[in-house]
């Protein structure tokens, strides 16, 4: 019996594990599949980062991050504070898109994608 049998969605037999994401976003690895614990698991409108966790992802480069810098506020143990957008993260907002999507380009590591 095939692991399937049984288990049929509206189009035919039922997918196991994670489904390729909506609006282009990058697909990121199940929390168990990161390598450290630091490395954040995704995106949201407001993110905070450890220091650990900054120093994880390579956050903040100057050079890289003007953009992720100019929302963001370091806290009193060494760790950030980063808001994507100005008003909550709205993924039907083009300019919130946009947003998301250049922070997971420019932050690889977050979600798994690649090794620090």
């Amino acid at each position: 019996m095939s692991r399937d049998a049984g288990h049929r969605g509206p189009t035919g037999p039922k997918r196991y594990g994670p489904e390729k994401p909506p609006l282009g976003l990058p697909a990121l690895k199940l929390p168990e599949a990161i390598p450290a614990p630091e490395i954040p698991r995704h995106l949201g409108w407001l993110n905070y980062w450890s220091a650990a966790a900054a120093k994880a992802i390579g956050f903040p480069d100057p050079s890289r991050d003007a953009e992720l810098l100019s929302h963001a506020r370091r806290t009193a143990t060494g760790g950030w504070v980063v808001r994507l957008t100005e008003d909550p993260l709205d993924l039907g907002d083009r300019a919130h898109l946009a947003a998301l999507l250049r922070a997971y380009e420019r932050i690889p590591e977050i979600g798994g994608r690649s090794v620090p």
